[in-house]
């Protein structure tokens, strides 16, 4: 298995890193963001570790989640990829999501 970022992804990862970091010391947030990027990792070995989004579920896609601390790594499995399509701050209101 490969496991592939997508551009919304990234920018979701890094508007929520900017949403903290005036709170939390640089080192902070650097642990945070490591913990999400390595829990993400954990899908190449175990890709249906995760649970099914139901929030997501409308649009039959097989949207999967993992959560690591206030965040929810998105993702779909697609042959031999696993995309990683959002990365969300479950603080945020769940409409945001399903958008």
């Amino acid at each position: 298995m490969k496991l592939v970022y997508t551009e919304q992804a990234l920018q979701s990862l890094e508007e929520a890193l900017a949403f903290v970091a005036p709170k939390v010391s640089y080192e902070k947030l650097m642990q945070i963001r490591g913990l999400i990027l390595d829990k993400a990792d954990h899908l190449i070995s175990q890709p249906l570790k995760g649970q099914k989004e139901p929030l997501l579920e409308h649009l039959g896609l097989k949207h999967r989640r993992l959560v690591e601390g206030h965040y929810k790594i998105i993702y779909r499995i697609i042959g031999e990829y696993i995309y990683i399509t959002d990365i969300f701050d479950s603080r945020q209101d769940s409409d945001k999501m399903k958008a």
